[in-house]
């Protein structure tokens, strides 16, 4: 850059931070504009200088940048291969819908554990598995061991407050600190503290709760006056929720041994390292003392996201950027409010608050609402293309029951939504030959029983109009069917040397060599090889068929 770009900066109020004779420079999105401008009158000629995020720009010179973004193309590109292929719905990115197709796989980087490379005998070893499996080598020749690191923390559990659990001490003047005795516990609070801002407990203000009696001398002794502070109740409150009112013990055995473990808890990452360790700590305690079953409290913790606010910081008064959620619900209803935040955000991720779509999940809804409505009007049905699209209709319905399914336990609610799309797009395509019909009713019931966990209201109102029995929150989850969903046909894209040159329908129960021939016998394909013998042919079963001349 020219001499002054940093003075420019300064002016401007951008941070940047200098390293290795370069300018690292941190812009708001409110003075990427801005930046651009003036990194536009400093770039020297024959260089350029680049904003990198998921919006980009490169900057050539004077009025001469070009703008990228890579989340907005790639949600460009998505939505268009979603409608074009319904297989593909569930998948989030380009890349993830790309590594599905096992030809491409080793040209695409990838996030997650790769195979083990360079490393002699263990060169393919999936990474998930590889920690483990070089462990064990080191340790079969001698050369270490697997080892736990801990990281202690301290667990300050005293408060000086009121509501929380008695410390079960008493001071004696004679004994000391004295524990309760089991056959006097638990230590109950009282019901009528006062209330006053002394800096202290309100237990150490009450006239008679503190004085007590020692356990040994029976002389006046004073109780501990601080409380346990509120994971000592919360890291076991999952195991007297089971049975709140049973008397015989800390909760009900036959209770616990139904539900436990807890199936999924979900919350920041900051559980993992504070309200989990406790409550681990107590369900091994119990355990050893044999009052619970079983090594671990929960079966999979879920971290979610946070929705931050438009400017993509964590909402707050002082930014200004707090988005009312009460205002969002009167303006669009509660369920498209909550269909939109599983829509548009990933659980894990979240993201900033935007409501670029939020008007196609009000249509969505309008649609299902118009599609369920019962008319009073049946398909004459009977002739093969209804027979056909009735069976087309039924394989939708079981492909979106299993999508949904299987979302729902990975908490991938966001593809739940477009799933639930492409079931109302089939209904509309096929209701004029399908409505009445049995396949018909099914798929309509199928839709509101799946979407009543992301929008309970409407799924309510539309089950009772069509005059099913109360409530939909109450019937069974609908079951898959993997025969109803099989393909009867797949489309297979065909590439000669790397481009997808041409596409050819076949029957789905067609062999691998049989896909092969059905695609090498396509004209199109006869073209591009030009009478050569194909070098070397890889059949992807029901996707791919890739030609190298």
């Amino acid at each position: 850059m020219k001499d002054g770009f940093a003075d420019a900066l300064r002016d401007e109020n951008i941070a940047f931070e200098e390293k290795h004779g370069s300018l690292y420079i941190t812009i708001s999105q409110q003075k990427v504009a801005r930046y651009i401008e003036i990194a536009q009158n400093f770039v020297q000629p024959g260089k350029w200088n680049e904003v990198i995020g998921t919006r980009w720009s490169f900057v050539f010179g004077p009025r001469d940048a070009a703008e990228w973004n890579s989340a907005e193309a790639e949600k460009k590109i998505l939505a268009r291969c979603h409608e074009l292929e319904p297989n593909v719905c569930g998948k989030r990115t380009l890349m993830e819908m790309l590594w599905a197709v096992e030809f491409y796989r080793d040209a695409l980087y990838h996030a997650e554990y790769g195979a083990m490379i360079n490393s002699g005998e263990f060169n393919g070893t999936p990474g998930a598995s590889a920690k483990r499996e070089v462990i064990e080598w080191l340790e079969k020749k001698g050369m270490g061991k697997g080892a736990i690191t801990y990281r202690l923390r301290d667990w300050l559990i005293s408060r000086q407050r009121y509501w929380g659990a008695p410390i079960p001490i008493v001071y004696c003047p004679e004994h000391g600190q004295v524990p309760v005795p089991d056959d006097q516990l638990p230590v109950k609070l009282p019901d009528d503290v006062a209330w006053k801002p002394t800096g202290e407990s309100p237990l150490k203000l009450h006239p008679k709760w503190a004085k007590t009696k020692c356990p040994i001398c029976k002389k006046p002794a004073t109780r501990d006056t601080d409380t346990m502070d509120t994971f000592m109740c919360s890291s076991w409150y999952h195991l007297r929720y089971l049975s709140p009112n049973y008397d015989g013990g800390p909760f009900d055995p036959k209770e616990f041994d139904y539900w436990m473990p807890v199936d999924a808890y979900t919350g920041g990452v900051e559980h993992a390292t504070m309200h989990l360790i406790y409550t681990r700590f107590f369900h091994k305690a119990l355990r050893d003392m044999g009052v619970a079953k079983g090594d671990e409290p929960m079966a999979q913790l879920r971290n979610q996201g946070q929705i931050l606010g438009p400017d993509g910081q964590r909402m707050s008064k002082s930014r200004g950027n707090v988005i009312d959620p009460d205002e969002q619900v009167r303006k669009y209803g509660a369920d498209t409010v909550r269909a939109y935040l599983m829509f548009g955000y990933r659980w894990a991720d979240g993201g900033p608050w935007g409501t670029e779509n939020i008007e196609g999940v009000s249509r969505w809804l309008n649609r299902v609402w118009g599609i369920a409505e019962v008319r009073g009007q049946k398909s004459e049905g009977g002739s093969q293309k209804a027979e056909a699209e009735a069976r087309e209709l039924k394989r939708v319905t079981h492909q979106t029951i299993k999508k949904v399914s299987d979302d729902f336990e990975a908490y991938e609610f966001n593809t739940i939504v477009s799933a639930l799309m492409v079931l109302t797009n089939a209904l509309h395509k096929y209701r004029e030959t399908t409505e009445g019909a049995p396949e018909w009713d099914e798929a309509v019931s199928t839709l509101l029983k799946l979407m009543a966990p992301a929008t309970p209201h409407i799924a309510e109102e539309l089950w009772a109009r069509r005059g099913m029995p109360y409530s939909i929150h109450a019937q069974s989850w609908p079951e898959y069917d993997a025969a109803a969903a099989a393909e009867e046909v797949v489309t297979l894209a065909v590439q000669v040397n790397g481009k997808v040159r041409d596409r050819v329908t076949v029957p789905a129960s067609l062999s691998e060599a049989e896909m092969q021939a059905a695609a090498l016998a396509s004209e199109t394909i006869q073209k591009y090889l030009q009478g050569k013998t194909p070098q070397k042919v890889i059949v992807v079963p029901g996707k791919l068929v890739s030609v190298v001349v």
